[in-house]
């Protein structure tokens, strides 16, 4: 996938915002605040993304993957880095990305998703 379908794919979640809190290349996506992706451009303009997931679940995906490593500058038990400009399928990047989304959205509190669904 490319770096622009990519952040089409991450707002196309509903009620995503990117946010380029740390430079003009490194968009962050979050939902209520909270940051549930973020896409970089690395040497050699390798793109990759960061996404949330369970401790288990992360540790199966970098087993499963050579394209899913501990996160770059994140907590490496909740977090993943993922290159994308691989061998990764696109429906894999999705289901990734969907479950990061997932996790953060339902840890929002109550009135905070309410708020957002009105």
């Amino acid at each position: 996938m490319t770096r622009k379908e990519v952040i089409e794919y991450f707002l196309s979640k509903p009620f995503s915002v990117e946010t380029y809190p740390f430079d003009d290349v490194t968009a962050v996506f979050k939902v209520g605040g909270k940051m549930f992706g973020l896409i970089s451009v690395h040497e050699a303009d390798r793109v990759s993304i960061n996404l949330k997931n369970t401790p288990d679940q992360n540790i199966l995906m970098r087993e499963i993957y050579e394209e899913v490593i501990p996160a770059y500058h994140q907590n490496k038990t909740h977090w993943n880095t993922v290159y994308i400009d691989r061998t990764l399928d696109v429906s894999t990047i999705h289901k990734m990305i969907d479950d990061s989304y997932d996790i953060v959205y339902k840890k929002l509190t109550k009135k905070l998703r309410q708020e957002l669904e009105s």
